[in-house]
């Protein structure tokens, strides 16, 4: 009888809440809009020639590298940050390989890791979900073959310091250093002005986020040249479609599209921020375009909430179910008019439901 590999077996799944997702979608962290104008034009001009052809990758790779401030042999492009993901677990672990994250984070970082065959290894974030530097180091052995940091990270919103991460990549300097930048946008820091200064370091941009290209699959992926020219080896020469390359020249063309959601973008996450301090409700301070709160103190509470929030035509994220993220949901923000429907539902819903109160952070 045919049976897929043990560690296949093994595997947590994975299931989004993307069925039914009827109403204002502030769930996933998308851009609550969507893409630039220009990026419109360019799909309404496409021909049946042009999805005819096999993508032709590389001169979309060499504007983006251009753009990002590297050279063409240090970056690749791929089916979103996922498939990045994907490509170094499968470049750098084998079975029995120790890959490290800091939990809670996303989810695809462990099941990429456990589908290579690898043992990973959790380390729980700090107070406040601090990034645990001392048990991250703790935590590294001979067997440390690649270590996953979102940064912002993913659900928290935390931020880790450049010189942090530096220091988490010198201290392993046998293993692969992923810093997914997804957030880095509504952030505005990054780490990639010093990534060479660790060869081990890989950092991921998106298209999916701030640029509101989800639907199309495409990110990036920088890195040392030598070691890309490793990664260029497991990748599929066709791995980004015809029609995300066709758009990602305009998507990056109209940075003042993406500079005037960013900007109305903060400016929401400030004023749920500001909500939820006045109500006394738990919340972390966010570096992204999302907000996590404790609207309970079980996974019953944030199921509830999560529920009456869909009976009101918006959608936000139950988080209960990562570590330490007990009555936890997760808010996407975005345009001031999406955010102002957020927010009175918001009221209605803290009038109407007994809401444990926590301590509010600002």
């Amino acid at each position: 009888m045919l049976k897929p590999r043990p560690a296949v077996s093994a595997i947590p799944t994975y299931h989004p809440p993307l069925a039914g997702r009827e109403g204002l979608r502030l769930d996933f962290n998308e851009n609550t809009v969507g893409c630039s104008p220009r990026v419109l034009d360019r799909l309404r001009s496409l021909t049946a020639e042009d999805l005819a052809r096999y993508p032709e990758r590389q001169p979309i790779e060499s504007a983006v590298a251009n753009f990002l401030g590297v050279s063409d042999a240090e970056l690749l492009l791929t089916n979103g940050v996922d498939e990045a993901i994907h490509l170094l677990c499968q470049t750098y672990l084998a079975t029995g390989d120790e890959a490290l994250i800091v939990v809670p984070t996303y989810s695809m970082y462990r099941i990429n890791m456990s589908a290579a065959g690898a043992q990973v290894v959790s380390i729980p974030a700090g107070p406040e979900f601090n990034f645990p530097l001392d048990a991250v180091r703790v935590g590294i052995t001979d067997r440390t073959r690649l270590i996953a940091i979102a940064n912002p990270n993913n659900p928290t919103g935390t931020f880790t310091l450049p010189e942090q991460l530096l220091e988490i990549a010198r201290s392993a300097p046998s293993a692969a250093i992923l810093i997914d930048e997804a957030y880095f946008e509504f952030c505005g820091k990054t780490l990639l002005p010093r990534r060479r200064e660790c060869p081990n370091v890989f950092i991921t941009r998106t298209f999916s986020k701030a640029y509101g290209l989800a639907g199309l699959r495409i990110g990036a992926l920088i890195g040392d040249a030598e070691q890309m020219s490793s990664l260029h080896r497991v990748c599929s020469p066709y791995n980004v479609n015809a029609v995300a390359l066709a758009c990602v020249p305009e998507a990056l063309a109209d940075q003042n599209y993406i500079d005037r959601y960013v900007t109305e973008t903060l400016q929401s996450r400030a004023s749920l921020e500001s909500v939820l301090t006045t109500r006394g409700i738990t919340f972390w301070p966010s570096q992204a375009n999302f907000v996590l709160a404790r609207v309970g103190s079980t996974k019953s509470d944030s199921q509830a909430f999560v529920e009456q929030m869909r009976r009101r035509g918006i959608l936000v994220r139950d988080r209960s179910s990562d570590h330490a993220c007990e009555g936890c949901v997760r808010f996407t923000l975005g345009t001031a008019q999406h955010t102002n429907r957020l927010l009175a539902a918001l009221d209605e819903m803290l009038e109407e439901l007994s809401i444990p109160q926590g301590v509010s952070r600002s």
